[in-house]
């Protein structure tokens, strides 16, 4: 049968065809990482049983692709405890810089989905974060558009 006899769906609605969020290939989180995407996964369950309920089919597709997401980065999450050494930098690090025109930084080297740099935390695929990998005390590195020097490690 041709499209054109077909009944398309009116303004609001079509939910099933939202896209979905992109899912990054690197999936490196900390303990707490894990939880919060657990915790995550769980309040999506309650929203999707409360948007069935109420047939709320706008929330619902968005829920469902919400949930898409949160489920395939649980089943490719590889926790890494953090490191038991600070002598140089690694995942789960926690690095002070101090930026060439003095001020002091302290960032945590998270996973892509706990990041958030204005709460002290990079994700460590970020430039900063990949710049300070495996460096140690006292080295310079490239900070955004301008050097830092690495001041502590813990």
């Amino acid at each position: 049968m041709s499209k054109a006899f077909t009944k398309e769906a009116e303004g609001g609605e079509v939910y099933d065809d939202l896209p979905d969020r992109p899912v990054s290939p690197y999936n490196l989180v900390t303990p707490k990482g894990l939880a919060m995407i657990e915790a995550e996964l769980a309040r999506l369950h309650i929203d999707h049983a409360q948007a069935q309920e109420a047939d709320d089919r706008p929330r619902l597709a968005k829920v469902n692709r919400d949930l898409r997401y949160w489920t395939s980065r649980r089943a490719t999450a590889q926790v890494v405890e953090p490191p038991s050494d600070a002598a140089e930098v690694h995942f789960g690090s926690t690095v002070t810089i101090e930026r060439e025109d003095g001020r002091r930084q302290t960032y945590r080297i998270v996973g892509e989905d706990e990041a958030d740099p204005s709460l002290g935390t990079l994700s460590y695929v970020s430039p900063v974060a990949q710049a300070l990998t495996g460096k140690q005390v006292g080295d310079i590195v490239q900070a955004g558009a301008a050097e830092a020097t690495i001041l502590k490690i813990a």
